[in-house]
């Protein structure tokens, strides 16, 4: 069963991450354009809704997802776990204070009105949207990687290695970071599943892409007047993005369920 848990996963999650990674190096020339909303005439998914290949726009359209929710994740956790780590091992009451209180500010703020509001002022590309939603991220990250770390930093296995000498760093990552693993092995694949979900909202918005770009959610938004009369530009990627969130949780799931059971 975990080996078709596995197999499952990966078969769903390839596909997307296909198209996504090498899409770009297979699509030629782009050709004259047809009438908007058609369907054969050369074209296999027919045409968007100013006349473009749908098959062409799809093979560009799911880099930029794939590489922002990935970069975006990474940013997170490369601010939440450090954060996190030092609030739940520091004996000091204010320094936890200081790096949690700020978090709880941005918590409070929902994460796609935040991202709405600075890019209102500031518009960004797909780096300033992988900074954003990195940023939203941040203080649910930062909260378990704290909950995680301070269970097992009040087990008497730590105060044991501080009376041996051990250093800061061997403690926090060699005992209270691997024994908070599991978890943040957990978390890590529905946080990657909810930055799918407000990277492609945000591009569905306009924030951080052209109103024209081959994006897979901005082809779902542009091409929607068209649904009944060309699916294959809506559904083929709409159907992209939920593989991508689905293969990705079944295949944490299935990681997490073989190693809990090795244990």
């Amino acid at each position: 069963m975990r080996r078709g848990r596995f197999a499952l996963a990966l078969a769903i999650l390839a596909v997307p991450l296909v198209l996504a990674l090498l899409g770009p190096l297979l699509v030629g020339d782009p050709g004259p354009r047809a009438p908007s909303f058609t369907l054969g005439g050369g074209h296999w998914l027919g045409t968007d809704f100013v006349g473009r290949d749908v098959w062409r726009q799809v093979l560009h359209g799911g880099r930029t997802v794939v590489v922002t929710a990935l970069a975006a994740s990474a940013l997170a956790y490369l601010v939440a776990v450090p954060v996190g780590l030092v609030s739940a091992l520091t004996p000091r009451g204010r320094l936890e204070e200081l790096l949690m209180r700020p978090l709880d500010v941005l918590l409070a703020v929902p994460s796609l009105l935040l991202i709405l509001l600075v890019a209102s002022v500031f518009p960004p590309g797909a780096v300033g949207l992988a900074l954003l939603v990195a940023l939203v991220n941040v203080p649910d990250a930062a909260r378990i990687v704290r909950a995680a770390a301070g269970e097992a930093a009040a087990r008497p296995a730590v105060e044991a290695l501080r009376m041996q000498g051990e250093t800061w760093w061997r403690i926090a990552v060699g005992y209270v970071g691997r024994s908070a693993l599991r978890t943040l092995a957990a978390d890590a694949g529905i946080r990657l599943t909810g930055v799918l979900y407000l990277v492609s909202t945000a591009a569905f918005l306009g924030v951080g892409v052209a109103p024209d770009a081959a994006d897979w959610a901005v082809m779902v938004d542009r091409n929607r007047t068209g649904l009944f009369v060309q699916p294959w530009a809506v559904v083929v990627p709409a159907l992209l993005i939920v593989a991508l969130t689905t293969g990705v949780n079944l295949l944490f799931d299935a990681a997490l369920e073989k190693k809990g059971r090795r244990s």
